[in-house]
């Protein structure tokens, strides 16, 4: 009786794998031949000069490393550039060559300017 149970148990756990397997293969398949152009990653700061360098470091190595899709673009906003956030920040933007640096006016005239229809 005990043998039946655990025959069963096993039995629909190795069911359920091969769904699970079957329904990964299916999403890579969908969803990787899709031509990306990337991500946009808008940040938007003010003030932040002890923690801004530790959160887009983050940020970078989880698109780095991480199982993300690719960058495309991050854009930092400034919007208060009385502390040291921006000296940091330009920093970061000399290292990496994706990480924009702008201000507030010139982060509206990126976002108005994405093209909707793609």
């Amino acid at each position: 009786m005990w043998d039946f149970i655990i025959n069963g148990i096993f039995w629909v756990l190795a069911l359920y794998g091969l769904f699970e397997i079957i329904k990964t293969i299916i999403y890579t398949y969908t969803y990787t031949n899709l031509k990306s152009e990337g991500i946009y990653f808008i940040i938007a700061v003010k003030n932040q000069e002890e923690k801004v360098e530790g959160f887009v470091r983050s940020i970078l190595f989880r698109f780095l490393y991480g199982k993300e899709e690719n960058i495309k673009d991050i854009i930092i906003a400034d919007l208060d550039s009385t502390d040291g956030t921006s000296e940091i920040l330009k920093r970061l933007g000399k290292e990496y060559d994706y990480i924009k640096i702008a201000n507030w006016r010139e982060c509206r005239e990126i976002i108005d300017s994405i093209d909707k229809t793609k």
